[in-house]
């Protein structure tokens, strides 16, 4: 007997967006309040400063331990108490409803409480553009009570509601929140999860609602769940894929548990547009008078099938049970990992890169049957003391090749400390791509391949560290300062402008004083920096940029005018005055110096 949980967030991609948007002012946290303190308990079976658990009165001594664990075994296996109730180490497993940092996009971030919504906050809306217009994807609440819908066009929107806040929709980033919830629930909740479309998610309870306390309270436990990591959402159990998609998105309670067999009943005064149909089969349904599934139950499936299409009557039959209708489930990629299990502890270096050796082999035939490389590998080394000793190592590009790893662990060994010996070891790559063919088209032509710098960039990079190695990156602004980022350094970037900009830019713009230049268009005459007067003999200018007004508020007036300029030494600088030299809103007329020529 099939059964099917489909979880429903409405507002999937609003909610995303809020929980982004830390709060100005988090509530200061509330002091519990003071016990009294009882100066004379009475007679406990707890000694003070004895270091006894409270409760573990049999680990007072060897005797008493041994009768309590003489009489646990004797008891059947149901009966018998868990290890923590005997006080030893073991720990119970985490709840599985218990908030996962996956869901939150992969980064575990810390939890903030979310936005309450008020009466007078700004209704939002996300917007996609669709052809030569941008119409409305999602709206929250509020914009959903003012007659906001998706599908209407902003500019109607805006002209029904002046204030609003129009966000720019991505799907992407709203899939990959599907994406690590149904990852969550195939590794704590069901085997068997998939997304259901852009906002929804199929849970199947075949075999598994026992273990949650039946159907009903696990779908109680996963609303809260869902609400607790900031998401609305309605739950529906049924027989059916299409049933249980069509009471969680049209069915007027949060919860709906539907009985097996029951799914015509309860589909009944549900519309045709539970039934996923498509638009133009919506617009048939509803010339021909068909308002509800229950008027689609009684008709003949060739009449039907011509007014509303075969796809609409094998929707119907799905979600009636007919036609089967197969979740493809989401597997969860587990993480390659070799392990060595040694015979006698090591703590030589020698014999460590014996073992790392072994281990790349075994890697490398994992990462071969995936047809993926390795971008990152973390050695984990467990000492005879419990201890363990973690290494990691990172390429540029995903590679096989385990001569180059093991270089890589080589200029890195002397960071192991082994203690009083190694006796177990562990290699896993953290990170994969995808690793396809190389292209050997001018080697075989007989002209010189372009040398690969990949392997000594990760020398480098193992030496002098990851952070040390970049190359700049165009970014999309006009202010200098912005327009530079730091990129990978075997990125290619493009798109360069071809604007003259110096070769040294200053990491902030140093302030000049004694300027002597003539306004508004002139460049200085003169100028002191660092203490030392430069006279200019040429200047080139002036070149104007806006402040980037959308960023904040105070750039909206900004105006920046910029020059190139020679002193009588030959050397060249580039600096900017402050303002237009009419306008006082736009500047104080302050100079500075940007950036040097040469």
């Amino acid at each position: 007997m099939t059964r099917v949980a489909s979880l429903y967030l409405p507002h999937l991609a609003i909610e995303r967006l809020r929980r982004l948007e830390r709060p100005r002012a988090l509530p200061e946290p509330q002091r519990a309040p003071e016990l009294p303190v009882d100066d004379d308990p009475g007679a406990c079976s707890v000694p003070r400063g004895g270091g006894w658990r409270p409760g573990a009165r049999w680990a007072r001594d060897d005797g008493a331990r041994a009768v309590i664990e003489e009489q646990a075994a004797a008891l059947p296996l149901h009966q018998q108490p868990t290890m923590r109730e005997l006080g030893r180490r073991s720990e119970a497993a985490e709840h599985p409803f218990k908030r996962s940092p996956s869901i939150a996009g992969g980064r575990v971030a810390a939890p903030h409480p979310m936005p309450v919504p008020t009466a007078h906050m700004v209704p939002m809306i996300l917007a996609e553009q669709a052809g030569q217009r941008h119409v409305i994807t999602a709206a929250c609440p509020a914009a959903l009570s003012l007659g906001l819908s998706p599908g209407m066009a902003v500019t109607q929107a805006r002209a029904l509601v002046p204030d609003l806040d129009v966000r720019p929709a991505d799907p992407s980033a709203d899939r990959s929140v599907l994406d690590g919830l149904a990852l969550h629930a195939v590794r704590h909740w069901t085997p068997t999860a998939s997304p259901s479309g852009a906002d929804g998610l199929w849970i199947e309870l075949t075999g598994a609602a026992h273990l949650h306390g039946g159907e009903e309270r696990f779908c109680r436990r996963l609303i809260r769940f869902c609400r607790r990591c900031g998401y609305s959402a309605s739950v529906a159990v049924a027989g059916t894929p299409g049933a249980a998609h069509a009471l969680a998105r049209f069915g007027r309670d949060g919860i709906s548990v539907v009985p097996s067999g029951g799914e015509a009943q309860a589909l009944a005064g549900l519309p045709p547009a539970a039934l996923r149909l498509t638009p133009e089969a919506l617009t048939a349904a509803g010339r021909f008078g068909l308002d509800r599934i229950a008027d689609l139950l009684p008709l003949p499936r060739g009449p039907l099938a011509r007014r509303l299409g075969l796809a609409s009557v094998r929707r119907l039959d799905e979600a009636l049970g007919r036609v089967p209708e197969p979740i493809v489930p989401v597997v969860p990629e587990e993480t390659p990992m070799a392990r060595r299990r040694l015979l006698e502890p090591i703590g030589t270096a020698e014999a460590i890169e014996h073992v790392i050796h072994d281990l790349l082999a075994d890697m490398i035939l994992l990462l071969q049957e995936r047809g993926v490389g390795a971008r990152a590998l973390l050695l984990i080394m467990e000492r005879i003391d419990g201890s363990e000793q973690r290494l990691a190592i990172g390429t540029s590009r995903p590679t096989r090749d385990a001569a180059h790893f093991a270089r890589l662990f080589h200029l890195r060994i002397e960071k192991i400390d082994p203690g009083d010996g190694i006796e177990a070891m562990r290699l896993a790559a953290t990170r994969t791509d995808p690793l396809g063919a190389t292209t050997f088209a001018a080697s075989l032509a007989g002209d010189d391949a372009p040398p690969d710098v990949a392997t000594l960039v990760d020398q480098l990079a193992g030496r002098v560290g990851d952070d040390a190695l970049f190359t700049a990156a165009p970014v999309e602004s006009d202010v200098p300062e912005r327009a530079v980022r730091r990129a990978s350094p075997l990125a290619a970037p493009t798109g360069w402008p071809a604007w003259r900009r110096p070769v040294r830019l200053l990491r902030r713009p140093e302030p000049l004083v004694g300027v002597l230049a003539l306004l508004p268009d002139a460049p200085p005459r003169r100028f002191t920096w660092r203490g030392q007067v430069h006279a200019v003999v040429a200047g080139d200018g002036p070149e104007r940029i806006h402040g980037e007004w959308w960023r904040r508020d105070g750039e909206v007036w900004a105006v920046r005018d910029y020059f190139l300029v020679e002193d009588d030494t030959g050397a060249r600088f580039w600096l900017f005055r402050r303002g237009d030299g009419v306008d006082g809103a736009t500047g104080d007329l302050s100079w500075y110096l940007h950036g040097l020529f040469g």
